[in-house]
């Protein structure tokens, strides 16, 4: 039995696999709908990803996977909470898929699918990801459909 704790969230967005790839790995666009976190990196498999919030580098993580813009899985591991530092890194992969259902008649839509894992059977880190993914990829949406993201504070 695996007692891993593990986070799924998956959801439609009207959009293009392109737009939503850009959304996720563009910090021009990760500042608008992530609490003001830039997201950066050259997305290529090995090098770093670096999350910025008010100039402080709070995740120094590692691109696990890059297929644009189907597959993209990083390493995961906050640094700016001293409690949770000694927790290893985790892994969080999205994968983009064009959505063929009815709600695509009017117009593009993809499924994004966030997995989040390979955290330790006691993680203090997975309860505070499975509120806050909700929160991030809720805003992501309303941004791809809207051109407004949800503003929340951390």
């Amino acid at each position: 039995m695996n007692t891993k704790p593990k986070f799924v969230y998956r959801t439609l967005i009207a959009t293009t696999p392109e737009k939503l790839w850009a959304a996720l790995t563009d910090p021009k666009f990760t500042v608008q709908y992530w609490g003001g976190t830039s997201v950066e990196s050259d997305w290529q498999v090995g090098s770093r990803v670096v999350f910025r919030w008010q100039g402080k580098i709070v995740h120094d993580d590692t691109v696990l996977k890059s297929e644009p813009p189907r597959l993209l899985s990083y390493t995961f591991k906050p640094l700016h909470m001293e409690e949770l530092r000694a927790e290893p890194a985790s892994r969080v992969t999205f994968e983009i898929e064009e959505f063929t259902g009815r709600a695509a008649e009017r117009g593009p839509v993809v499924r994004l699918t966030v997995t989040h894992e390979e955290f330790p059977a006691d993680s203090r880190i997975f309860p505070m990801i499975s509120s806050g993914w909700p929160d991030i990829l809720s805003s992501l949406k309303s941004l791809l459909e809207t051109g407004r993201a949800i503003e929340f504070k951390w």
